[in-house]
């Protein structure tokens, strides 16, 4: 059982596990899914296709975070890929048109590459500290997203851009498929070659991967750029899904989002070892945390207090330190010491 319980999965999936738990007893249906028209409905269903883009931006941010770095600038660069992508569609003259999506589909990625590839360079070229080097982009962005879109909530009537993020594939939504894609691909990379190595590698020690034949600087800027494409398709997902473009509004607290769901798969801060499926679960778990708060009724007013209170309790569970020093504590007061022999010395 200790094993298991050192497992760092172990926590996530006990986290998600009690929430999914306390939505089931607050509602009975929450576990039913629906078929209609050949589509799965369903709160499940729901969270995995909402969660799609947070899942996404945390991907990125795993790896970025097991170089020892950190991007703030993800939630920018999603309202930047959406903005330019439905201010390119708007302008087509037909906007269903395969070629003007495959085009602004192209364009967004392209521009979230740079956008990224500009994060990677200030980092890794100019030594600028990773919290440093993203926040100047995180203004900016922002700004930048409000310029192509004028200000103004772009809007568009394209039935195949609608299909990137609430169209349907074999019955699921298409979104989850893109996840899928992103994730494996991802896996692969790391697992499977020495990518993940040389991440880990850079994360531990710099200086000492460089002395070793390990091209640090291109690492980190790789990183950067994968982060940088992760949030541009999150950006197409939100959009997609909704048919528009608010360059104020869009990706609003994804870093922060994105940085919870990587403490809480067990990535840490501190860089080296990283773990890509407890990202995964901890995007679930903030999500599915999301869905519990709208489900109940909390007051808007109030819902990010009580998201930051369930956070901060499913960390201290996670914590080593915190678990032993109540443990510890219970002991003590249930089997005191000097009791016991007191009582054996009577």
């Amino acid at each position: 059982m200790s094993v298991v319980m050192k497992h760092h999965l172990f926590w996530p999936l006990c986290v998600l596990a009690a929430l999914l738990l306390f939505n089931l007893c607050y509602s009975p249906d929450f576990f039913s899914i629906t078929v209609h028209d050949g589509h799965l409905y369903g709160s499940l269903i729901d969270i995995l296709n909402f969660g799609a883009p947070l899942i996404l931006v945390a991907i990125g941010m795993t790896l970025v975070v097991a170089t020892k770095g950190i991007d703030l600038s993800v939630g920018s660069i999603v309202a930047i890929s959406g903005a330019i992508a439905c201010l390119s569609i708007s302008r087509g003259a037909d906007q269903n048109s395969m070629g003007l999506i495959l085009t602004s589909v192209l364009l967004a990625a392209g521009l979230s590459l740079m956008l990224g590839a500009w994060n990677g360079l200030l980092v890794s070229m100019a030594g600028i500290q990773p919290i440093i080097a993203t926040l100047i982009l995180m203004v900016a962005g922002r700004g930048i997203a409000q310029l192509i879109t004028g200000g103004q909530i772009i809007t568009v009537t394209s039935t195949k851009y609608a299909y990137i993020g609430s169209g349907s594939l074999a019955a699921l939504p298409f979104s989850i498929f893109v996840v899928a894609l992103v994730l494996g691909i991802a896996l692969l990379l790391t697992r499977r070659t020495a990518l993940g190595l040389f991440i880990e590698s850079v994360g531990c020690n710099p200086a000492a991967s460089k002395m070793s034949g390990i091209r640090a600087h291109l690492v980190i800027l790789a990183v950067y750029v994968f982060c940088g494409l992760c949030a541009g398709i999150a950006g197409l997902l939100l959009s997609s899904n909704v048919s528009s473009a608010d360059g104020n509004n869009a990706g609003l607290w994804y870093e922060l989002d994105a940085i919870l769901a990587v403490v809480i798969g067990g990535t840490s801060l501190n860089g080296g070892r990283f773990y890509l499926t407890g990202t995964v679960i901890g995007a679930l778990i903030i999500q599915t945390l999301t869905t519990t708060i709208y489900m109940i009724g909390v007051p808007p007013e109030i819902t990010l207090v009580v998201k930051a209170c369930v956070v901060l309790a499913v960390c201290l569970i996670q914590s080593d330190t915190f678990r032993a020093a109540v443990a510890a504590r219970w002991k003590s007061r249930h089997y005191p010491a000097e009791k016991e022999m007191s009582r054996h010395a009577s």
